[in-house]
């Protein structure tokens, strides 16, 4: 007992010193966000900074306009999308996990064929651009590569497969329950775990995305909050590296808190699913764990 106590007390000291690790660096970017910028560039990252400034924060609210937008934008698409991908990759996942469905080795074949190939840049865009017509609209945000993931579906299938008794749906079906019934009241509620498992994935990956905006979007009003960001640094990081040729615009560009900006784009992106995941971690833990592991 005194060794099985003293592996646990090690084990748990080990794991919590691996949190603190995982949480500095974020707290280290959160704090640079409120220092002022000349105490950066002349003492450089502190976790107790001698001045605090908001001068970063300042610079993203003069961009207000562009910002509230953007965030309304993100919500929306990471609202939409991750129910959209949950509802689509469900759909997908249940006949596969069913072993009398005739279409079930082909369709899974299909479904790990797209984990190991794409068809690549050049295709995909024409394929969204010229016969989906995709290019500035919502959907450009929305469909490409986000709206189901190969993998979300094998996770999904495995954990139906492993843990949605095959007698439960037979009693249904006795009782007059159709395919349909069956999915959205006992398969669906049953399945908690690995859909907030596969929802909190789909949601990072539409909060975090800036490639499709890039890609298929042009129009400033349909920029997410990740493009946003992603322009500003960019701005910032030119008006930095040209500053010297550009006469008496010099001393202004001087002002700006690039140092400071990048730590400000970073936190803003970040905090908002960082306030969410806690209340999804314990579903995404077990969810992960019975739906990559049993089969």
């Amino acid at each position: 007992m005194k060794g099985n106590r003293t592996f646990t007390i090690t084990i748990y000291t080990l794991l919590t010193l691996l949190a603190l690790f995982t949480l500095l660096p974020m707290l280290l970017l959160i704090i640079s966000s409120f220092t002022e910028e000349n105490t950066i560039l002349q003492t450089g990252y502190s976790f107790l900074p001698k001045k605090i400034g908001l001068d970063a924060y300042r610079y993203l609210l003069n961009q207000g306009g562009f910002i509230l937008n953007s965030l309304r934008i993100s919500f929306f698409i990471t609202v939409v999308g991750t129910a959209s991908s949950l509802l689509i990759t469900s759909l997908l996942a249940y006949p596969l996990s069913r072993r009398d469905f005739p279409l079930r080795v082909p369709l899974s074949f299909v479904v790990f064929f797209t984990l190991l190939f794409n068809g690549g840049l050049v295709p995909t865009y024409l394929v969204y651009t010229q016969i989906f017509h995709i290019k500035n609209t919502i959907f450009g945000l929305l469909v490409p590569g986000l709206l189901m993931n190969g993998f979300n579906v094998i996770l999904v299938r495995t954990y139906f497969a492993s843990n949605i008794p095959e007698s439960i749906l037979e009693s249904a079906k006795l009782d007059g329950a159709g395919e349909w019934l069956i999915f959205f009241r006992i398969v669906l509620p049953l399945s908690l775990p690995i859909l907030a498992t596969v929802g909190l994935m789909s949601g990072l990956a539409y909060w975090n995305d800036w490639y499709n905006g890039l890609i298929y979007i042009t129009r400033a009003e349909l920029f997410s909050l990740q493009n946003i960001l992603n322009r500003m640094l960019q701005d910032v990081q030119f008006l930095q590296a040209n500053a010297g040729s550009m006469g008496n615009l010099a001393s202004e560009l001087s002002k700006i808190p690039t140092t400071t900006v990048r730590m400000a784009i970073a936190t803003v992106g970040a905090v908002p699913i960082l306030v969410l995941y806690p209340f999804f971690q314990r579903y995404f833990v077990k969810g992960i764990v019975i739906g990559a592991v049993k089969g």
